[in-house]
């Protein structure tokens, strides 16, 4: 078990379970790239990894990462928000889409993202998804940031329907200040 096991070990102990080589990969918070690099490990050679951000500062630790692990020739890294994901992708052909909602790690916890924006590319990748493709969101909230992001997302994915969608919530209640919050959805056949 890793020394930290939180919700980055969740997501991908999810995501190693559900992507294979050649598949389609979407990250829409790209971050430093940590997310971007293992989708991109998982799909090898034959797979594409998109990765989206707001901030230049992510862009450019995401490329540098993705340069340093040799994954360019399988990723496409673009300075854009998450609401527009389905510029990047077709409809049922993506099979993993990874979330991280909050902010950028060691960045200015004053940007993070929105509540409309995160709903909007819900709705969206949840049609990205293929049959049997699966979403992973990690919610990260706290100080004076991400409470009612939280709570809509919580809300949004309680209502999809049963028939095409399974959702998991994984909370850690063993653990101080907000810790975040791990959620698995699979898009079912029907």
């Amino acid at each position: 078990m890793p020394s930290t096991f939180g919700a980055v070990h969740l997501a991908h102990e999810f995501l190693k379970l559900n992507v294979k080589e050649g598949d389609i990969c979407i990250d829409c918070t790209a971050g430093r790239g940590k997310d971007t690099a293992f989708l991109c490990e998982l799909v090898g050679s034959s797979g594409k990894v998109i990765a989206l951000d707001i901030q230049p500062e992510a862009i450019e630790s995401t490329k540098a990462f993705i340069n340093e692990k040799g994954f360019d020739d399988r990723c496409g890294i673009y300075l854009d928000s998450h609401e527009n994901v389905d510029r990047y992708a077709d409809e049922g052909t993506v099979s993993a889409i990874v979330f991280n909602f909050g902010w950028l790690p060691g960045g200015d916890h004053s940007k993070h993202t929105q509540t409309e924006s995160s709903l909007k590319a819900l709705e969206k990748c949840l049609k990205l998804l293929k049959f049997g493709g699966v979403m992973s969101l990690s919610i990260y909230y706290g100080r004076d940031t991400g409470f009612e992001e939280k709570d809509a997302i919580l809300k949004y994915i309680s209502t999809l329907p049963v028939g095409e969608y399974a959702v998991v919530v994984s909370e850690f209640v063993n653990r101080p200040n907000c810790p975040p919050i791990s959620v698995r959805i699979y898009r079912t056949d029907l």
